[in-house]
C-alpha cells in the first residue's frame, strides 16, 4: 500500500519558518512511529506570483487535486498590496478551496489550560473552552453572481449577493452533525433568518437534514448576531457551530480571540470523499503571513503543527497519533515555553520558532 501523499505549500511571510517545523514532526512519526508520509513541495500567494506571475499555477493545483491532503502556510504581503485582485495572493488559496470543493471549514477554538489567562475574558468564562466552529466555505456572498462596483448616475455602488442552494446547505450541515456526534451531540445552526431570506432557507434546511438523518443530536438555532454576544458571554455552552460563509468568517475570529492567541489555531477545509473514502483536505493555521517578523524566528509554529494534527485525524484515520501531538503541545505549554507572541506578565521561558519546535519533538519523544 502506498505512503499517504501530503503536499505542503509554505507560502509567504512566517509560512516557511512555521512548516519548516512541521516538516520536523512529519520526519519524526517515521522515524519513531514507522508511519511514513510521500511529501511534496510547491509555491502559492506572493511566492508563486514572483516566480510564475499567478498566485496558483495550474500545475500545483493539479498536484493538489491528487494528494491526500494539502498543508498550507500563509499567503501575502505589503508588497503584494498594489496588484490586481485577480492576482493577488490570496486567490491562490480562495482557487484551492474553489476547486478542491472544499465546502466545510472546520475551526477549532481551544484554550489551553496554560493559556487561559491570554483571554480578555475571565478565566472561569474561558478555562476548558472546546468548541468547533463549522463554516460553510465554496458558496455565500463571498462566491454570488452578481458582484463588483458599478455607477448609478453620479455615484458607484459596491454589489455582492448571498445565495445558497440547498444542497450547498445541507451538505455543510451533515459535516457539523457528523463531527457532533464524536464529540458532545450539539449543533447550534447561526443564520440571520429574522431578516434574510438565505437565512430562512438555511434555517429550514438545517431543520430537515436533522429531523431526517440525524434526530439523535441536539440542534439549536441562533441568530448570528445573538451567537456572536453568547460566544463573549458564555462560551462554553456550545459544542459545534455551523454556519454560513460570512458569519462563519466573523465568528470564528471572535472565537478565536477568546483563546488568547490567534497564533496556536488551526484549521481544516473539507470536502466530497475521493475514492478512498476520505474527504479532499486542505489544512492551515489560522494566522496570516505576519511579514513584520517573518525570518526573525519569533513565529510560534503551534497552530501549523496543530493544523497536521487535524491532518492526521481527518485524512489520515490517524486519530491516536493526532491525540499524541496535541499531547505534545499541551506538555510544553504547561511547561512554561513561550514563543513571543505567548508571553504575558506572567512570564514563561521565551524561545524561538525552532526551540519551540525543539520542545514539542522533546515531548513526543517522552510520549513513547
Amino acid at each position: 500500500m502506498p505512503n499517504p501523499s501530503l503536499l505542503i505549500l509554505p507560502g509567504d511571510g512566517i509560512g516557511p519558518e512555521v512548516m519548516a517545523e512541521v516538516r520536523r514532526i512529519i520526519d519524526w512519526f517515521g522515524a519513531r512511529r514507522g508511519i511514513a508520509f510521500d511529501v511534496s513541495e510547491d509555491l502559492v500567494g506572493g511566492c508563486a506570483y514572483d516566480r510564475h506571475g499567478t498566485p496558483l499555477h495550474d500545475d500545483t493545483m493539479a498536484k493538489a487535486q491528487e494528494v491526500d491532503a494539502v498543508l498550507l502556510g500563509a499567503v501575502g504581503g505589503p508588497q503584494y498590496d498594489n496588484l490586481d485582485f485577480s492576482v493577488k495572493p490570496e486567490r491562490g488559496l480562495l482557487r484551492l478551496r474553489k476547486e478542491m470543493d472544499l465546502y466545510a471549514n472546520l475551526r477549532p477554538a481551544q484554550c489551553f489550560d496554560a493559556l487561559a489567562d491570554f483571554s480578555s475574558l475571565k478565566r472561569e468564562v474561558v478555562a476548558g473552552l472546546d468548541i468547533m466552529i463549522v463554516r460553510e466555505l465554496t458558496s455565500g456572498i463571498y462566491f454570488g453572481e452578481p458582484r463588483g462596483i458599478i455607477r448609478e448616475g453620479n455615484e458607484r455602488v459596491g454589489i455582492n449577493t448571498q445565495r445558497y442552494t440547498e444542497s450547498e446547505i445541507a451538505r455543510v450541515a451533515r459535516s457539523a452533525f457528523e463531527l457532533a456526534r464524536k464529540r458532545s451531540n450539539r449543533v447550534c445552526s447561526m443564520e440571520k433568518a429574522n431578516v434574510m431570506e438565505s437565512g430562512v432557507l438555511w434555517r429550514e434546511v438545517v431543520t430537515e437534514v436533522h429531523d431526517a438523518e440525524y434526530p439523535d443530536v441536539e440542534l439549536s438555532h441562533m441568530y448570528a448576531d445573538a451567537g456572536a454576544m453568547q460566544l463573549t458571554r458564555w462560551p462554553r455552552q456550545f459544542d459545534v457551530i455551523v454556519t454560513d460563509n460570512l458569519f462563519g468568517d466573523l465568528l470564528s475570529d471572535l472565537a478565536a480571540m477568546l483563546t488568547g492567541s490567534l497564533g496556536m489555531l488551526p484549521s481544516a477545509s473539507l470536502g466530497a470523499p475521493m475514492a478512498n473514502g476520505r474527504p479532499k483536505a486542505l489544512y492551515e493555521p489560522v494566522h496570516g503571513s505576519a511579514p513584520d517578523i517573518a525570518g526573525k524566528a519569533l513565529a510560534n509554529p503551534i497552530a501549523c503543527i496543530l493544523s497536521f494534527a487535524m491532518a492526521l485525524r481527518y485524512s489520515f484515520d490517524l486519530g491516536d497519533e493526532a491525540a499524541r501531538v496535541e499531547r505534545a503541545v499541551e506538555k510544553v505549554l504547561a511547561d512554561g515555553m513561550r514563543t513571543a507572541d505567548l508571553m504575558g506578565p506572567e512570564g514563561g521561558t521565551p524561545v524561538s520558532t525552532t526551540q519551540m519546535g525543539d520542545a514539542i519533538l522533546a515531548a513526543l519523544d517522552a510520549s513513547l
